[in-house]
């Protein structure tokens, strides 16, 4: 949801890791009750005079969230998964009754979420940590969330990505993405039908292989059949069905880019790019430049595009208030300043948002706060700002999500200032500043943009979409839909200057003070010209210098053991020259706020901050590239322009990433050579990427030349292994093997023998050494006896699998194993790590059955292995790669 400013640990939370001692202590009750807080939303919500709703809203907000959880909607087996949970988990937390006195409901399906994906629960998180009946089940959800199957998420932020309709093939942003619950929603929308596109041209690559004569399939998109073939948005049929958006996930706070990185890399997706940015003036995205027509273009010239994105998320910093029920130190610290000094940033991202948008595209624009200076009138100024409702328009979202309960925007409010009193109209604050009551002082941080006007009250606002606690046991939240109609050049969005002391006349009364004071002065434009084309920049001439009163404010809201300072001026963004595929970007200085809530530097970082590996491309003639193509036989349909290193000399050390052709061409189109060539992140001057793609090779060294030393990895292999040649792949129809497979970890054969190992111990004695990919896929007489037991059936999957001289292994993360053990098996058995016994034992061993090798590929394994044991991984070593634990190397010291 909107990132609150406030500290997140909830006051009335155990356990975390605290000391007994401390778990022990009596700590006085938070009286949840705040005086200002109730009585401005009492008015402002009409419920002075409705004492029944006023009871049900504050005792809803007084009481704890429902436990809830979010099944991917993309994947497969994750419905498998959320059928477990109805089968196995439902009726055993049914029998369990009460707890604490307090009656235990088992979970529920939350009935506006659509196909059943999203369930609660009334019992507290503490209860199902805790409590032994609730064991199980807490292991299934942290098992399941551990690899991308489920998302533990507030219903009420579950909402603004539903609204904004993603499709395949669309290019979405999500502007302020962290900690990327609402982005992996985003993503799973953009693979949307893909598993079942992609087995569609699956089943013809097969037969392909097997060498019949096949036809490509035109139409891949199952999902879209029937629909008016004007709003059809096919996919594009020669991606063999794969997905050809883009997810763009940004946040202006380095360290939480990375936290968003590591919750959308459990997806496994090549059509994300992470960046890390300040919204306000987030950068203009470049493609690769359409050919050049000789007849209307200067020979030199190219013609430049920029990304324009189909749909776009700002789900902006907020004062938070509508987080309550979680956030129970609000009831406490909550002060009308927090929303008066975040109105101006939330103003600037959407107007950021709404230029970076497609005519015809959607903007969802939410917060987890009620404060209507924070929503209808961010709304409300963003498009007087953009040209008006001619230009953009707020959407009915009346019918989307018709079980959810939820009350209209406000289209008239009152604004409360820091003291706690209550203003009506900007001419209000201009009397009462002209008035010898205030002493020529304004009330602080107010601006003429927060209050309802005229221009305002033509607008729909009604439209918008507000969500209160008692209305369906949630939290608070404000969502509005708005289309843009036609482009537009934006105004210059205001500062947060205050009103001066009395201006007076000649005759010695007191003036207005005109709107334009609180406004950026922009009166001279520079041209510039570079390589791809002429680019004008709004040059800065004056800057009210009142615009520090926001950073003082802000850095107040800065969380315990922040050491990030607030920049009293952001840089003005540069514009592009208004074409027809290039955005216009608007001046936007402001008090920096980071995308998680709190006051932050966001002022782009130069070499001297935080480094990131570039990002390359190998050619498809790289030797790297034909021996990998060679080595598992891939069809020649399989894209080989898209492999991608991250390290400077841009070749492959540690792994190989593998990205959409989209993604290819905004790495490659934004990448600056002449930052390459000083050893400094590629990203170019206006762009800082942290992450793309998804990793798909990882360097495994062998004591053979014949053999690759790029193993696939386990979150690339769905993409990779419909094009895997017959001869590197294994199949698997039995439960019992794969269980021996998953419990043990580098199990030994004897003279390619292993009885143990079913139907993979039988295809031994003609397996070579290095990487398989085991296909396993249950056989119908199975299935039906399964189903006939009860028992959960085997689900179709691709597994890793790397041969060595005397052991073989299922290259998967223990997380991996142990969550499908508990799936699969209902089996929590501690995995068996042969190779941490007797280590000095197999070394020796080793080296004696090859003595010209110092290693074998199963002692490189194995020191994998041992490395996953520990507690945790901060380097992976070239020749020691094997990574049980899965660590990102992408974050490893470049070799």
């Amino acid at each position: 949801m909107g990132r609150e400013f406030r500290n997140r640990g909830g006051g009335n939370r155990g356990g975390g890791g605290r000391s007994k001692e401390r778990q022990d202590r009596a700590y006085p009750e938070l009286i949840k009750e705040n005086q200002k807080l109730q009585s401005y939303y009492n008015h402002l919500l009409q419920l002075e005079n409705d004492e029944a709703e006023r009871e049900a809203f504050w005792a809803a907000f007084r009481r704890e969230l429902p436990h809830s959880f979010r099944f991917c909607g993309s994947k497969g087996h994750a419905q498998s998964v959320q059928k477990l949970l109805q089968t196995r988990y439902i009726p055993e937390i049914a029998q369990i009754g009460e707890y604490d006195g307090h009656p235990v409901s088992p979970p529920q399906a939350v009935p506006w979420y659509p196909d059943n994906l999203a369930w609660w629960m009334t019992t507290s998180k503490t209860v199902i940590r805790k409590f032994p009946p609730f064991a199980a089940f807490q292991k299934f959800l942290v098992s399941e969330t551990t690899v991308g199957n489920i998302s533990r998420q507030e219903v009420v932020s579950m909402i603004p990505p539903l609204l904004m309709d993603v499709r395949p093939g669309m290019a979405v942003l999500d502007l302020c993405a962290a900690p990327g619950s609402k982005a992996a929603q985003l993503l799973e929308m953009v693979h949307q039908g893909e598993e079942a596109r992609v087995r569609k041209v699956m089943r013809s690559i097969e037969k392909s292989l097997a060498g019949e004569e096949v036809s490509v399939p035109e139409e891949a998109d199952d999902e879209n059949d029937g629909e008016d073939p004007a709003n059809k948005l096919s996919v594009d049929p020669s991606d063999d069905g794969r997905a050809t958006g883009v997810l763009v996930a940004n946040d202006a706070d380095y360290k939480r880019s990375h936290l968003l990185v590591h919750q959308l890399k459990r997806l496994s997706s090549p059509n994300i790019i992470v960046t890390n940015h300040d919204a306000t003036i987030y950068p203009s995205l470049r493609l690769p430049p359409l050919p050049v027509d000789p007849n209307t273009k200067q020979p030199g010239q190219v013609q430049q595009r920029y990304l324009k994105f189909d749909r776009i998320l700002a789900d902006v910093p907020c004062s938070g208030d509508g987080t309550l029920r979680k956030n129970v130190n609000m009831w406490k610290e909550w002060n009308p300043g927090n929303a008066l000094g975040l109105h101006l940033v939330q103003v600037r991202i959407l107007v950021r948002a709404l230029q970076m948008l497609k005519t015809g595209g959607r903007v969802v624009y939410s917060t987890c706060s009620l404060n209507p200076v924070e929503n209808e009138s961010v709304v409300a100024s963003a498009i007087a700002l953009c040209g008006g409702a001619d230009k953009v328009e707020i959407l009915e979202s009346s019918e989307m999500l018709p079980q959810l309960k939820r009350k209209p925007g406000l289209t008239a409010w009152k604004i409360m200032d820091k003291s706690g009193r209550l203003w009506s109209s900007w001419d209000e604050v201009e009397a009462y500043t002209a008035s010898e009551e205030s002493d020529g002082i304004a009330p602080s941080r107010i601006v003429p943009t927060m209050f309802a006007n005229e221009a305002s009250k033509q607008l729909p606002l009604e439209r918008c979409l507000r969500v209160y606690p008692h209305l369906q046991d949630t939290g608070g939240f404000f969502i509005v839909v708005l289309q843009k109609k036609a482009e537009f050049k934006a105004k210059t969005v205001p500062t947060g200057a205050v009103a001066p002391k009395k201006p007076q006349h000649s005759n010695g009364k007191a003036e207005s003070v005109p709107l334009e004071i609180l406004t950026t002065a922009v009166d001279e434009t520079v041209t510039t010209e570079n390589g791809n084309g002429i680019v004008t920049g709004l040059k800065r001439l004056a800057e009210d210098d009142e615009a520090s009163v926001d950073s003082q404010a802000a850095k107040k809201l800065k969380p315990e053991g922040s050491d990030n300072e607030v920049d009293q001026e952001a840089p003005v963004a540069a514009e592009p020259e208004v074409t027809q595929d290039a955005p216009a970007e608007v001046a936007t200085p402001t008090a920096a706020v980071a995308s998680n809530g709190h006051a932050d530097n966001l002022r782009p970082r130069n070499s001297g901050g935080h480094y990131e590996e570039p990002f390359k491309y190998l050619a498809p003639d790289h030797k790297v590239v034909q021996d990998i193509q060679a080595f598992y036989h891939l069809s020649p349909r399989f894209p080989d322009d898209r492999f991608m290193v991250r390290n400077a000399l841009g070749e492959p050390a540690k792994a190989i990433y593998y990205t959409s052709g989209l993604v290819r061409d905004i790495l490659v189109s934004n990448s600056s050579s002449e930052s390459s060539s000083s050893g400094r992140n590629n990203s170019g001057p206006n762009v800082k990427f942290i992450h793309g793609g998804v990793r798909m090779f990882v360097k495994q060294e062998s004591p053979s030349a014949e053999v690759c030393r790029w193993r696939i990895q386990a979150e690339g292999l769905p993409l990779l292994s419909g094009y895997v040649g017959e001869e590197r792949v294994i199949h698997l129809h039995k439960k019992a093997t794969l269980k021996a497979l998953l419990v043990e970890m580098f199990p030994k054969f004897v003279d390619g023998e292993g009885a143990q190992l079913g139907e993979v111990g039988e295809r031994l004695p003609s397996m070579g050494m290095g990487c398989y990919v085991v296909k396993v896929a249950p056989l119908k007489e199975d299935e039906a006896e399964e189903a006939l037991l009860g028992d959960v059936p085997l689900e179709p999957m691709t597994l890793p699998l790397w041969k060595s001289f005397h052991s073989l292994n299922l290259m998967l993360p223990k997380e991996d194993r142990a969550a499908m053990l508990l799936r699969i098996y209902n089996d929590t058995t501690p995995l068996v790590n042969n190779s941490l016994k007797d280590k000095g034992n197999k070394l020796d061993e080793a080296a004696t059955v090859a003595p010209a090798t110092a290693l074998t590929s199963e002692d490189t394994t194995m020191v994998d292995a041992a490395a996953a044991a520990a507690p945790a991984v901060t380097e992976v070593a070239n020749d020691a790669s094997a990574e049980i634990n899965d660590y990102d190397v992408e974050n490893a010291p470049s070799s």
